[in-house]
C-alpha cells in the first residue's frame, strides 16, 4: 500500500516522546493532546485523523477516527485504539486506565477558538495551557534520521533546479515553465503541498517569477510575491512570457516524506545587466559570511543584525528581503515537516542556534521594476557553522 522504507523508526517516535515528557514534567503539565498534523507525524509518524494523548508519566495513546487499520500500519506507537467521536476522549483515557489530567497541554497557536471550546467542555475540570512552543523547540533540532532525509530531499532540490535548463525559453510564460517544473518535482517523489504553520499561509511548490514579475509583492510572509494568476492566488508565477536578459528566480521547497528542503536559484536567457550580477555577488558574500557565523550559542536575531549590516556595508540596504515599511525582516528560517520552523533569523530574536538545527538561509535583493537576484540553501548547524545541503551552483545560470 505505501513504502515501508518511510515509516518512522520506533527509536525515533520513542526519543521524541521522552523530549516531549520532559518538557511537560519542568512545566509541571500533566498531560498534551496533539492534533496538529505535522506535530502528529512528529510524534507518532501517521497523519490519520486522530488525538494523541501524551501523560508526563506514561506511554502515550493513539485515539484514531480515520482510518484505523492505516493509523496501525503507519505508526508503531504500542497503543493505538479506535476512536467514535471526540467528546469520548476523556472517557476512553479513563477505560484505558490514565488518570485525567489538571492541566493539559494543547497546540494553541494554531487551535481554532470553536474547536478550545470544546475541549475545555471535555475537561472540564483541567486547565488547557499552550506547549506548541515546547513542541517546537523540541522538533527544530533534527535527529541524524531527520538530517538524512531533509539531505535526500535537498539532492531533490538540485534535481528540479537543474531540469529548468531544459525548459526555459524565451516567450515560454511563468506558469507554463512552473507547471513543467512542478510536474517534474511530482515525478521525482514529491509530496504535492507545503506545510506551514503561520495562520492563513499557504504555498503550492515555491515561487517561480521573472523579471518585474518578481518584485511585486504580496500577503505572503516572503521577501517574493509575485502576481499570480488571479487575486484569488496573489503569489508566485503569473501570465507573463519569460523575456531575455531578466532574472528568473526559481524558489522551490522540495518535501519528501514530510521533510523539506527550501531552494533558490536565479536563471537568465542572455547575460544580465552588470548592476544585476553585482547584486547577486553581494547576496552570496552574506551567505558566506552567516554560514561561518552560524553557530551554537549564537542568537538567531544577531544572524540577521549581521546580514543587515553586511548588506548596508554594500549598498544594498534599501532592497534587502523586500523595499519600504512591509520588506521582511528576516535573512533565514527554520525547516523541517513545515517550512516556518524554529529558529528564525529575524530581528530580535534571542533564540540561540544548536547543533542539529535545520536553516533555509535566503539572503534576497528586490529591485520593484526589475526582478529580484538572491540565493537560498538548506543547511544544517554544526559546530563550525552551517553545512550546504543543497549543492546547486549558486552562481546565476546563464543559458
Amino acid at each position: 500500500m505505501f513504502n515501508t522504507a518511510l515509516i518512522t523508526p520506533k527509536s525515533e517516535l520513542e526519543r521524541r516522546i521522552e523530549k516531549l515528557q520532559k518538557k511537560l514534567n519542568e512545566n509541571r503539565i500533566e498531560g498534551v493532546l496533539i492534533l496538529q498534523k505535522a506535530d502528529l507525524f512528529y510524534f507518532t509518524g501517521t497523519i490519520q485523523e486522530a488525538h494523541l494523548y501524551v501523560p508526563c508519566d506514561n506511554d502515550p495513546i493513539l485515539m484514531v477516527y480515520k482510518d484505523l487499520e492505516r493509523a496501525r500500519a503507519e505508526s508503531s506507537l504500542n497503543h493505538i485504539v479506535s476512536l467514535k467521536n471526540t467528546n469520548q476522549i476523556p472517557d476512553l483515557l479513563h477505560d484505558n486506565g490514565y488518570v485525567l489530567p489538571r492541566t493539559l497541554g494543547m497546540e494553541l497557536d494554531v487551535l481554532p477558538f470553536n474547536l478550545y471550546n470544546s475541549y475545555q467542555k471535555f475537561f472540564e475540570h483541567a486547565k488547557l495551557v499552550d506547549t506548541s512552543h515546547y513542541i517546537r523547540l523540541i522538533r527544530a533540532v533534527k535527529s541524524t534520521y531527520e538530517i538524512d532525509m531533509i539531505r535526500r530531499a535537498a539532492e531533490l532540490s538540485d534535481k528540479v533546479a537543474d531540469c529548468v535548463k531544459e525548459f526555459l525559453h524565451e516567450g515560454i510564460t511563468e506558469i507554463e515553465l512552473a507547471g513543467k517544473i512542478e510536474a517534474r518535482a511530482r515525478k521525482l517523489g514529491h509530496q504535492g503541498f507545503v506545510r506551514m504553520r503561520l495562520w492563513e499561509s499557504e504555498l503550492f511548490y515555491g515561487h517561480l517569477m521573472a523579471g518585474p514579475s518578481a518584485a511585486v509583492p504580496s500577503y505572503l510572509s516572503s521577501p517574493t510575491g509575485g502576481t499570480g494568476v488571479s487575486p484569488a492566488s496573489a503569489q508566485s508565477a503569473g501570465l507573463r512570457p519569460i523575456q531575455k536578459h531578466e532574472p528568473v528566480l526559481v524558489d522551490y521547497v522540495f518535501v519528501l516524506n514530510g521533510y523539506m528542503s527550501d531552494h533558490a536559484r536565479i536563471f537568465t536567457l542572455g547575460n544580465l545587466p552588470d548592476d544585476m550580477i553585482r547584486a547577486h555577488e553581494a547576496m552570496l558574500k552574506v551567505q558566506t559570511v552567516l554560514k561561518k557565523e552560524a553557530k551554537p550559542k549564537v542568537k538567531a536575531g544577531k544572524l540577521y543584525d549581521m546580514a543587515l549590516k553586511l548588506t548596508k556595508e554594500l549598498g544594498y540596504e534599501e532592497y534587502f528581503m523586500g523595499v519600504g515599511d512591509r520588506r521582511i525582516r528576516f535573512v533565514g528560517h527554520g525547516i523541517g515537516l513545515e517550512l516556518d520552523e524554529y529558529p528564525f533569523l529575524a530581528k530580535g530574536q534571542e533564540l540561540e542556534l544548536e547543533e542539529g538545527m535545520t536553516i533555509a538561509l535566503e539572503p534576497k535583493l528586490i529591485f520593484p521594476g526589475k526582478g529580484v537576484v538572491g540565493i537560498e540553501n538548506t543547511h544544517v548547524v554544526t559546530g563550525n557553522g552551517l553545512k550546504q545541503l543543497t549543492h546547486f551552483d549558486d552562481k546565476i545560470c546563464i543559458l
